[in-house]
């Protein structure tokens, strides 16, 4: 089993929101993760087992690369951004992705939602 040191991402989560100027609660909206977790995380005082999208997510709302994080718990080199698989995209242009996967679940929903109840009529 690999060795986890989440000091490390403690760290790292605490430099690298001090270089963005973001809170807690602006680094939970940009990454979709609970405040709660963060909190956990950043100050290293609940570990367990995470999802690998959580470490994911918040490292490329920390403008990292998606590996980043992951990297830094295993005692890994991390990834240069430079070498980041995801576009920088400015505020806008993510909230329209956001906005186009959100109507592509709500059309998939009212498809499942048809074929799940087929006497009702279409919403």
């Amino acid at each position: 089993m690999t060795a986890r040191n989440w000091n490390a991402v403690a760290r790292t989560i605490s430099a690298r929101t001090r270089e963005l100027r973001l809170s807690q609660l602006a680094l939970a909206e940009r990454s979709q993760v609970a405040p709660a977790t963060i909190r956990e995380l950043q100050y290293n005082t609940v570990q367990r087992r995470r999802n690998s999208r959580t470490l994911e997510a918040l490292s490329v709302a920390l403008e990292l690369h998606p590996g980043h994080l992951a990297a830094v718990l295993t005692g890994r080199t991390p990834p240069s951004r430079e070498t980041s698989p995801l576009p920088r995209l400015d505020p806008l242009a993510r909230l329209l992705v956001v906005e186009q996967h959100v109507l592509a679940l709500r059309q998939r929903l009212d498809e499942i939602h048809t074929a799940l109840n087929p006497d009702q009529p279409k919403r």
